[in-house]
């Protein structure tokens, strides 16, 4: 009675190629950071979080800065950055700290109301 020898195929170049593809795609992908430029204390809520979207517009407003889109900016070039925003409803993410004065809060709220930008979020730090 002959025996039969079990033939199985060499996996190693296949394992190969799967790593070489691997370490091609780890050295050829972007990490992008998200748009934020300002250290901020947020205040705590209970409610649901939002997602952050790529397409959103990140605004951050401290007690003496304000940043938009991870640029550090007066009030004066943010309503000229404004103007140059033609639709109305992409959403925008204020992330305000919670030392900032009520009076600041106003005039970047005033300045989104003046170009017609109210699709506002108000970020903010989930209570754990």
């Amino acid at each position: 009675m002959k025996r039969r020898e079990h033939i199985a195929p060499d996996l190693t170049p296949l394992i190969d190629v799967v790593f070489l593809i691997l370490i091609f795609f780890m050295v050829s992908s972007t990490f992008k950071k998200e748009e934020l430029a300002l250290l901020l204390t947020l205040p705590d809520a209970n409610s649901a979080t939002q997602e952050i979207n790529k397409e959103e517009i990140n605004i951050e407003l401290t007690k003496d800065e304000v940043a938009l889109k991870g640029k550090t900016l007066t009030f004066e070039a943010l309503d000229a950055s404004f103007v140059e925003i033609k639709d109305k409803l992409k959403p925008i993410n204020v992330r305000i700290d919670k030392d900032v004065t009520y009076e600041r809060v106003v005039k970047l709220l005033d300045l989104l109301n003046k170009h017609g930008l109210n699709n506002l979020a108000l970020e903010n730090k989930k209570e754990k």
